[in-house]
Parts: structure tokens; sequence; C-alpha cells
């Protein structure tokens, strides 16, 4: 009975987005090839309900929407949202701003078009503009193989406070004598 209740516990912990009863109950007479039904299931969660609900746990058991979850406790929400504050405050790498340059004055642009303008693979820098919210995916192309589109996100606009991307700056606005190198010639 402890080794379904820890499997239970594990199916918990485990699902990202929630677990149902239901759910629980299938994946266990798939695994481990008994039958259990759907109140015994609830008998184990209430079980492990009561035993996260110490105080010396750190999180507890929460069901919204029929699903059960793992939730870090409301006393530690302060520091969970420092560590992601100092998580999210670490410096984009330079390949990875280049890559976001390209993404936002080129949007939609596929991961290809990308890496032939930096001539260099792009495919870490795309995954974390995507972990850090700053690009989405788009849609496909309608080209061979339907590559990803690849455009910036709200969180992009907010972290750069623009409201869209004809809000970003033009060549001609960045462009001083300093920086050019020969005569221009108009």
């Amino acid at each position: 009975m402890k080794d379904i209740q820890l499997n239970i516990e594990a199916l918990i912990f485990a699902s990202e987005d929630g677990i149902s009863a239901i759910e629980i109950k299938q994946v266990l007479q798939d695994a481990l090839l008994i039958h259990i039904n759907k109140e015994e299931v609830l008998s184990f969660v209430a079980k492990i309900d009561a035993k996260y609900a110490s105080e010396d746990m750190v999180f507890a058991l929460t069901q919204f929407n029929n699903k059960y979850q793992f939730l870090t406790k409301e006393t530690y929400h302060e520091a969970v949202r420092q560590l992601q504050a100092h998580k999210d405050k670490r410096k984009l790498s330079q390949s990875a701003l280049e890559t976001l340059s390209i993404i936002a004055y080129r949007q939609p642009i596929t991961k290809l078009e990308v890496e032939q303008i930096r001539g260099v693979n792009c495919d870490y820098s795309i995954q974390r503009l995507l972990e850090k919210n700053l690009i989405k995916i788009v849609g496909k192309a309608e080209t061979i193989g339907k590559p990803l589109l690849y455009a910036t996100s709200e969180q992009f606009m907010n972290h750069f406070g623009i409201n869209s991307v004809k809000d970003l700056p033009q060549l001609k606005d960045i462009i001083n004598e300093e920086n050019t190198i020969g005569e221009n010639i108009e």
C-alpha cells in the first residue's frame, strides 16, 4: 500500500500541469499492473495531502481544475520570487543579443534565415530567448520542411519599453559620424 502512495506522490510531483485522479488511476494500472478504483486513489491523495500539510514541509498538495499539483507554500513565495527575479536578471550573451536583434528587425523569421545572417548556428541562442520569453513561435513558413517562424514577444516589448516593433530604432537613427569608416557619398 505504501508503494502505491509513493507512486502517486511521484506522479503528482512529475506532473508539470497537474494530474487528475482518473489519470493517476490509469497510469498506476498500466505501470504497476494493478486494479485500483478512483475512490482508492482519492484515499491515497488524502493521505499525501495530510503528509504535506505539516509545517516542516515547504510545499503543499493543491487541487485546482480537478487536478493535483505540488506548489510552494505561501510562506516561501517571497524567497522563490527573489530566486526567479535573480535568474531573470542574468544577462544575455552577445550571440543571444545578436540573434534577438535579427529576429526583432526581420520578424517573422526562420532559424535558418537567422543563421544565414549571423553565419553561425543559433540553436542555443534561440532556445535561451524562448526560455526567457523574449521571442515566441508564431507559425510555420510555407517552404520545404515548414520551419518554425520566430517573432518577438510581449515580454520583449515590456523589457525594452516599446509598444511595437515600429518603435525600434532605425539604422539612420543610430549611425553617427564617429561610427563610420571612409567617405559618406550620397
